[in-house]
């Protein structure tokens, strides 16, 4: 039996959690944090019932941790999350390329090229945090290409946690270089519609940033650790 109802627009707290999802991603609300929920109501003057009802979505999504009697807390990906994430996600991300790479039309590979331009520009100028923002927008464009709905939901739910990381790879020394350098075999291999060699290529490039994403840790840690 149908209704006559008529649909209701986004709900309140449907708006919250995009806003909450866009900080975490942005990371205005860093990995570990405690999320002050009294002054983002005073902030965005709201109730609290909106705001608990979307860290209750984020928390759906693994994005925050809800903790009884203390509160919420951005998720933090550790380094077992990080190599475990990442291969399975490099199969994702090779077969979205090698699917892209069969399906895309000339005008979809015209439109990866502009993409690819941009990621060349922030490089050029060592924009981090411009290519990190141009590169999402690259692997997600090539994700849609390969017109895989089965692919496409699960990638997606995956790349949520990979974007906590917001790119943290491309602080390490000459990671960059590497990263554009890798793009540049990725789109010759789109363009030439080798769908084998794009698959084997975005492979690659995602547990190409495993390795420096574990480089720029043992780093970290050995500068944090006291001298003997």
């Amino acid at each position: 039996m149908t209704t006559s109802e008529p649909l209701r627009p986004t709900s309140l707290h449907e708006e919250v959690a995009a806003r909450l999802r866009t900080m975490v991603f942005e990371r205005q609300l860093q990995p570990g944090e405690w999320i002050d929920e009294m002054a983002l109501v005073e902030q965005w003057h709201i109730s609290r019932t909106p705001l608990r009802e979307a860290l209750k979505v984020l928390a759906a999504e693994g994005l925050v941790t809800l903790v009884p009697r203390r509160g919420c807390q951005v998720a933090e990906l550790s380094e077992d999350d990080a190599a475990d994430l990442f291969p399975v996600m490099a199969l994702l991300e090779g077969r979205c390329a090698f699917e892209a790479a069969r399906k895309a039309t000339d005008a979809d590979i015209a439109e990866l090229q502009a993409l690819h331009a941009a990621l060349e520009d922030c490089a050029a100028r060592g924009d981090i945090d411009g290519y990190y923002r141009h590169n999402h927008v690259f692997h997600s464009r090539v994700q849609s290409l390969a017109a895989n709905r089965w692919l496409d939901r699960t990638t997606s739910d995956l790349r949520r946690f990979i974007r906590l990381l917001r790119g943290r790879q491309l602080s390490w020394p000459g990671r960059m270089a590497q990263s554009i350098a890798e793009h540049r075999a990725l789109l010759q291999a789109l363009v030439a519609r080798d769908a084998p060699r794009a698959e084997r290529l975005m492979h690659d490039h995602l547990m190409a940033q495993l390795q420096a994403l574990k480089a720029l840790r043992r780093n970290e840690a050995a500068a944090s650790s006291p001298p003997p």
